[in-house]
């Protein structure tokens, strides 16, 4: 390793949750962790938005619960006796509009309070909550609200006009818009509801209707490699899996003050910039704004975070402006320090030692865990560039596929093979959306297979290699080719597309597309700049390519599926591998 293991120190400022990693992994883990939740009085079932605001309501009611810092200088704060008569007033507001268990709620927006409380509101409901990332454009926007027959759309007045009017006509299954004004104020624009002035009317008691523990809470959408986004369906049981992997691997105590600066509009944002911080009684930071290094060392300092969840891209952004910047500022609070959404470098580990005085612990999970699977514990040392050890009450391995279809463990320390993960833990995902074959190739001899590849050390430390597939992970942004190549392929000039991840030593990786052009376009700057606006525009600034390469064919097999490997090894000048599968060249 090129980086020395990191010992913790013996003595904390306050005693981590989790001490002894062995004793703790016990076969009754789940079990523990669900009575540990209160469930729905008179014994109605789990319910999500129970457990992280109502049941703290009265203990709790005056704690803080979010402090939503706005991009332009506004605070507001919301304790857990607000956010319950605020979640209950939206609950009410979609019983009034015919919205009830079962039926998706889709919400688009930046990080503002009423993404927050429409969330849980939505929950308490019984409804289906899905977050939508406020960059996408309107074609993914479109294809998501299709695929889970959205019946209502929470969104802000700018984003409606710009990305949602326009594909109105394409959303039969959309009943209801509601909006929020730019300035958090009324709006009124034909054909929408104003959230505000439905919030005022509504009443702020909301009795929570019978939640079993596998009622679908929650759907994810995640990019694939070829097709349609894949909805993950999460179900409210989840929750006991947030709660517990906030206490064990993220380390929440009752009085700190933590900061996920994750988007909810993907899982990380959900999962642990809402449900489990709320579900653990802490008080979470919102910060509306972008990233910027100065305004995030403020709020470190101002705000007295003391546990810190972020990205792997947001760590090279303060690598890359420096240590100095960070010591400008002093944390007497912050004692834990937390990545996910990509492998963390070791050398952000170390950044994090120099910068800090805290390294930063690197953890692994996906959209259809739900939640934290391999993580480096606050108590255990740290490998620098390991993603850790399996959580307590996760069973992990290494596999390799057979052509039957089963899987082979893969024992030999060091070796390489696709992480599987034993199927049963809370969190995990239950289906893809209406895609049961889908779903079901996940899973191999009692598998769930990840489609990442690991190694494994002797001590158990899992060491990330690779993606087992194409899904391009960007800034912890996953992004599926497909997408990105039926977008380009809409304009006239193009005649093929292949999409690959290029490296990037800042977001990881950046997209990158090859294009063939149709008889009578030649290659130039100008139709480059065309095609890079064009795909913005159908796609968002996140999703649409950084850079396009003009090719005179886009590889493909016999089959007609992209060879996307040998454009990537084209890319970096690798060696191309088996090319059998490659389509052949018409010969006259």
């Amino acid at each position: 390793m090129p980086y020395a293991p990191i010992v913790k120190p013996t003595r904390w400022a306050v005693a981590p949750n989790l001490l002894d990693y062995e004793a703790a992994r016990t076969p009754d883990v789940w079990e523990r962790a669900r009575r540990d939740l209160q469930g729905l009085p008179r014994g109605r079932g789990l319910n999500i938005a129970h457990e992280a605001v109502d049941r703290h309501a009265r203990v709790l009611r005056d704690h803080l619960a979010l402090r939503w810092l706005g991009r332009n200088g506004d605070v507001r704060d919301y304790t857990y006796g607000d956010l319950s008569a605020l979640t209950s007033r939206f609950a009410n507001v979609l019983q009034g509009l015919g919205i009830g268990k079962g039926d998706l709620v889709a919400v688009l927006a930046g990080r503002i309070p009423e993404l927050y409380i429409a969330a849980l509101g939505t929950l308490k409901n019984r409804s289906v909550f899905s977050p939508l990332f406020s960059a996408f454009g309107p074609e993914p926007i479109q294809t998501r609200l299709t695929l889970g027959k959205a019946k209502a759309l929470v969104t802000t007045e700018s984003l409606y006009e710009r990305k949602v009017v326009g594909i109105l006509d394409s959303l039969p299954d959309l009943e209801h818009v509601l909006l929020v004004g730019d300035d958090h104020g009324p709006t009124d624009v034909e054909g929408t509801h104003d959230y505000h002035r439905l919030m005022l009317a509504a009443d702020e008691r909301y009795t929570i209707g019978p939640t079993a523990p596998d009622d679908v809470a929650i759907v994810h959408f995640t990019s694939g490699t070829t097709g349609t986004p894949k909805g993950a369906v999460h179900v409210h049981e989840a929750v006991v899996g947030h709660r517990l992997t906030g206490r064990l691997a993220l380390d929440l105590h009752r009085d700190d003050v933590f900061w996920c600066t994750a988007d909810p509009g993907w899982v990380t944002g959900t999962s642990y910039g809402i449900v489990a911080p709320l579900a653990n009684g802490v008080t979470s930071i919102v910060d509306e704004a972008d990233f910027d290094a100065e305004r995030w060392y403020r709020v470190l300092e101002e705000e007295h975070v003391s546990v810190w969840y972020t990205a792997p891209t947001a760590i090279r952004m303060m690598m890359k402006a420096g240590a100095d910047l960070v010591r400008e500022h002093d944390y007497p609070a912050l004692r834990f320090l937390a990545s996910v959404g990509e492998p963390l470098n070791p050398e952000g580990v170390v950044f994090g030692e120099e910068a800090f005085g805290l390294p930063f612990h690197d953890n692994w999970w996906q959209t259809e865990t739900g939640a934290i699977m391999i993580a480096n514990f606050p108590a255990l040392e740290i490998r620098p560039g390991s993603m850790g050890r399996p959580f307590p009450g996760i069973e992990a391995s290494l596999v390799h596929r057979r052509h039957d279809g089963g899987v082979d463990l893969v024992e030999e320390p060091g070796a390489e093979g696709e992480i599987a993960l034993r199927p049963g833990w809370p969190s995990m995902f239950r289906t893809y959306l209406g895609e049961p074959e889908r779903y079901a190739k996940c899973f191999r001899d009692g598998w769930y297979v990840t489609g990442d590849l690991a190694r494994r050390d002797e001590d158990g430390y899992f060491w990330f290699v690779g993606r087992g597939d194409d899904v391009i992970k960007t800034s912890g942004h996953l992004i599926g080719p497909f997408e990105v190549e039926s977008a380009l392929l809409e304009h006239p000039a193009v005649a093929e597309a292949g999409v690959i991840g290029k490296p990037d030593p800042v977001a990881g990786e950046v997209v990158k597309a090859f294009v063939t052009l149709k008889p009578g376009f030649e290659p130039s700057h100008e139709l480059e700049r065309e095609l890079l606006g064009h795909s913005r525009v159908r796609l968002g600034a996140v999703v649409a390519p950084k850079e396009i390469e003009f090719a005179e064919s886009v590889p493909r097999t016999r089959s007609g599926k992209i060879m996307r490997r040998l454009l990537k090894a084209h890319e970096l000048g690798l060696p191309e591998g088996d090319v059998s599968t490659l389509e052949e060249e018409e010969t006259e």
